[in-house]
């Protein structure tokens, strides 16, 4: 393995880390959850099976172990925060709806994994991946806001992203192994979402904080005519 190849998996797994661990504070901060919730998911159950029921070589085994375990914490976010994010599904529906997504999730990633990848964990994971880079800009217009994300988020993820996709072109065995236009769109997919999503998480942070800001400023306009 060469050390240019080395380099990108120990990138991804910082930045990736970094973004777990933004994720957890941030949440726990705002009392709400970061990651959506088909992503959390699908992202459990992806780290579960290359961390615990098919491992993977290398260095990458250890990272899904401790991914995997970021996520249980980023889990607890979901189930601690997450009915308030759903005001029109009745509490009691809330836990059992989960309990439910989370039952399919790891079948169709199995089944995705054995059915177009024999087993590896390389196409289901750039396909989650480019799919989560949707729900992450979904989320942030469902919430009209920044609540439970933020830049360095946006940036960690787009860097993480970046450096698996570099990763794939920068071994040849692998390179000649997914040398497809399915994994070039999803190299070129995933890259393209997560500069989006950096984008308008920057552009909507500084709206709000523009808002923020005039909603502070002291209105002297309106006192200044009344008193005449």
């Amino acid at each position: 393995m060469g050390a240019v190849h080395t380099a990108l998996l120990l990138g991804t797994g910082l930045f990736w880390t970094v973004v777990y661990v933004l994720l957890i504070r941030t949440g726990l901060r705002e009392r709400t959850f970061g990651m959506p919730v088909v992503a959390f998911a699908t992202n459990l159950s992806w780290e579960f099976m290359f961390a615990f029921v098919r491992p993977a070589p290398g260095v990458m085994h250890v990272v899904n172990i401790v991914w995997f375990c970021f996520d249980l914490a980023v889990g607890y976010t979901v189930v601690r925060f997450g009915r308030a994010e759903f005001p029109y599904l009745p509490d009691r529906f809330f836990l059992p709806a989960l309990a439910l997504l989370l039952a399919l999730a790891y079948p169709g990633m199995n089944y995705a994994s054995e059915q177009f990848d024999e087993g590896v964990g390389t196409i289901t994971a750039f396909g989650s991946n480019l799919a989560m880079s949707g729900m992450f800009l979904a989320m942030l217009a469902a919430r009209r806001g920044t609540r439970g994300q933020s830049p360095g988020i946006a940036v960690s993820k787009l860097l993480g992203t970046a450096c698996a996709s570099a990763s794939m072109l920068a071994d040849p065995d692998r390179a000649a192994r997914y040398d497809s236009a399915l994994m070039y769109y999803l190299y070129a997919g995933c890259l393209l979402l997560d500069l989006a999503y950096a984008g308008a998480v920057f552009a909507v942070r500084r709206a709000e904080a523009t808002t923020r800001r005039e909603a502070a400023e002291p209105v002297t306009g309106g006192a200044a005519v009344e008193a005449v």
